[in-house]
């Protein structure tokens, strides 16, 4: 059963919009030069399009880097199938309280892609709402954002660190959402036949400073609401030290956990695929297994 989703509840603030496309902003020029996470979801999801032998003529782009995505259709055998994409502007953004809606007209478009973004919804559930709104009946999305397990380490020493230095820790990396929610997610915000499955991996970097430095890149530091208290050299020295002293690698290399979420749904459509009604099997799950079925009255 799809639980409606109502505007109504108005959903916690918990990014800061603005910060974050100043944090965007800056990594305009910088991008091309940490942008392998992108390029993997990117190519995951023209994957997926290669297995789907339809055609999707008006396809947006929702990503906060636009552009990756298309160069990936674009080299794979989906890209005859896939017409002109439409980047479009975050949906981080317009998913913010207060923001307009998605600038898409309702039953307008045949596909739907967000790459690595929606991590950065304030509302998760009424971004994909609105998605799924802007889909033509039996159009697909799909999407990827950051998992649960993401920058585990660093979130763990930059935190010991913060309290040792100052007797107290502010958050300082994102809260990801867990990879088992993604298929109740869009179940929720009405997606049909959804799927949900987590591409989990570990990039090694030289030191603490050099993974820093490609968060920036990408435009993935923090951008949670509130004031931030900036981290002196104590603290980033200390947290740079545990890093190495825990998890550091054999040749003095330090590992980082990306958990990447990838979610397929499709607007309902009278012509997809139902389940079928409660009691309509016409044969046994025992007969189909090959095994005796057990009962409560069998013998011990």
């Amino acid at each position: 059963m799809t639980v409606p989703y109502s505007p109504s509840e108005a959903p916690p603030r918990i990014f800061d919009a603005k910060r974050r496309q100043d944090r965007l902003t800056r990594s305009a020029g910088r991008f091309d030069q940490a942008d392998f996470l992108h390029v993997r979801a990117a190519e995951n999801a023209a994957e997926s399009l290669e297995a789907i032998l339809r055609d999707f003529p008006v396809a947006v782009d929702l990503s906060a880097h636009p552009g990756v995505f298309d160069q990936a259709v674009r080299a794979s055998d989906a890209a005859g199938r896939v017409g002109p994409v439409i980047a479009t502007l975050d949906l981080a953004q317009r998913a913010a309280p207060g923001a307009q809606a998605l600038p898409l007209d309702a039953d307008s478009t045949d596909l739907i892609v967000s790459l690595l973004t929606l991590h950065w919804a304030n509302d998760l559930p009424g971004a994909l709402a609105q998605i799924r709104r802007a889909l033509k009946p039996d159009g697909l999305f799909i999407g990827t954002l950051f998992g649960a397990g993401t920058l585990k380490e660093l979130r763990g020493v930059l935190t010991e660190a913060e309290l040792a230095e100052r007797g107290g820790a502010q958050a300082r990396v994102s809260p990801f959402a867990d990879g088992y929610d993604g298929a109740a997610l869009l179940q929720r915000a009405g997606f049909a036949l959804p799927v949900s499955d987590v591409d989990r991996f570990t990039v090694r970097y030289r030191d603490l400073f050099a993974l820093v430095r490609d968060l920036r890149a990408m435009g993935e530091t923090n951008v949670l609401q509130g004031m931030v208290r900036p981290l002196n050299r104590r603290i980033v020295a200390r947290a740079a030290a545990l890093y190495a002293e825990r998890y550091g690698l054999e040749d003095g290399r330090i590992p980082a956990t990306f958990e990447i979420i990838h979610l397929a749904g499709w607007k309902p459509h009278e012509s997809q695929q139902k389940p079928l009604p409660r009691g309509s099997a016409k044969t046994r799950l025992a007969d189909a297994l090959g095994v005796r079925e057990m009962t409560g009255e069998e013998p011990n």
